[in-house]
């Protein structure tokens, strides 16, 4: 196998391996992390959606810059950020004593070299990860599971939701086995729900910590939400 055929095999499994490390989105996401501009496309995860490369054959340079992101390929990259600014994790270089970008797996793509040169160009704005084009949403920092129960047909379905949703947001999420969601009055305990509000704010409280504490399996207590039909069928 000659080098051409070895660097198309490369860049195969590291198509394959973002495909596979894609995880089950349940909307927001949930999952939303910093993510790095790979080779394959598009592909979506975290928080970042990027275009399928219109570069034929890269360079030697370009194949430095991007050979850490390649390899760090469907893995999640948060830690190479600083979590409140967003930015590239900085440390003190014992060379310059200047601040940099901390990037021990190797510099990659806007990373601006260790000492001044004159072929690194500084013309393109925004580096990727603050790119807010490429932002597809936030992170959820909790998510949970709850049991939809409609009254009319008897028919019960369990969704994964963002604890940050409200009602609403959840409501949409259910059209995908009801389309007309929006014409149910929503009740958890004989309560009507406030639709612009969260489960928390409804009073559906999440109990996974008293589960685990206790050894229990959550998926066995599901909180239940009843939906009862208002008889005016929303338009589709």
């Amino acid at each position: 196998m000659d080098e051409r055929e070895s660097t198309g095999l490369r860049i195969r499994v590291v198509r394959l391996s973002c495909e596979q490390a894609r995880p089950r989105c349940c909307g927001l996401d949930i999952s939303l992390r910093p993510r790095f501009p790979c080779t394959t496309s598009p592909t979506t995860y975290g928080s970042r959606s990027w275009e399928k490369s219109t570069t034929s054959r890269p360079s030697a340079k370009s194949t430095k810059e991007t050979s850490c992101l390649k390899n760090s390929a469907g893995k999640d990259i948060s830690n190479w950020f600083d979590k409140k600014t967003g930015n590239l994790r900085t440390h003190i270089d014992p060379v310059t004593n200047c601040r940099v970008a901390y990037t021990p797996q190797g510099r990659f793509i806007h990373v601006p070299p260790r000492f001044p040169a004159s072929d690194w160009a500084n013309d393109f704005g925004k580096p990727w990860w603050q790119d807010e084009k490429y932002c597809i949403g936030k992170l959820s920092q909790k998510t949970r599971k709850i049991r939809l129960v409609n009254m009319l047909t008897s028919q019960q379905n369990t969704i994964e939701v963002c604890s940050e949703e409200n009602m609403l947001e959840i409501l949409t999420r259910y059209e995908a086995y009801n389309v007309h969601a929006a014409s149910y009055t929503w009740k958890f305990c004989g309560t009507n729900l406030d639709m612009t509000r969260t489960l928390e704010e409804n009073g559906v409280e999440d109990e996974f910590e008293k589960f685990y504490e206790l050894g229990m399996n959550e998926d066995d207590y599901l909180p239940a939400i009843h939906l009862y039909f208002n008889d005016d069928l929303t338009e589709h």
